[in-house]
């Protein structure tokens, strides 16, 4: 069963009401647009190595942004694995993420890579296995 694809039909059916007594001319609005999972290396509490996964996504106000970030896609994903990266490296045996300080990092470069602060990131699941 895809849980995510369960889980999105209820939020996507809650969002139709709002962009339809949004402009009522027809145009197309913003959205969202999920990259896939970024993923890097780190140590485990028991000393082996693990992996730290993030889930992430770009919501935009407008469907010019909406193009930008899915034409930027591979920009993004390449900023993304280095912060990653960096924050896994940065963790001691055990540790747990710093969640704020990877989303403003994270925020920073969408801001930087769609040249506008409109933009913003959305972080699904960060967790180390």
């Amino acid at each position: 069963m895809k849980r995510r694809a369960f889980l999105a039909a209820p939020l996507a059916l809650a969002a139709t009401p709002a962009l339809a007594s949004g402009g009522g001319g027809g145009g197309s609005t913003g959205g969202y647009v999920r990259y896939p999972t970024i993923t890097a290396t780190t140590i485990r509490s028991d000393g082996r190595r693990g992996v730290m996964t993030v889930e992430t996504g770009v919501d935009t106000p407008d469907a010019a942004a909406k193009l930008r970030a899915e034409q930027s896609q591979p920009r993004m994903r390449a900023v993304f694995n280095i912060l990653v990266q960096r924050e896994a490296n940065t963790l001691l045996p055990g540790g747990v993420p710093n969640v704020e300080r990877l989303h403003g990092q994270l925020q920073a470069a969408v801001n930087i890579i769609m040249g506008q602060r409109t933009s913003h990131l959305l972080i699904g699941t960060v967790m180390i296995v």
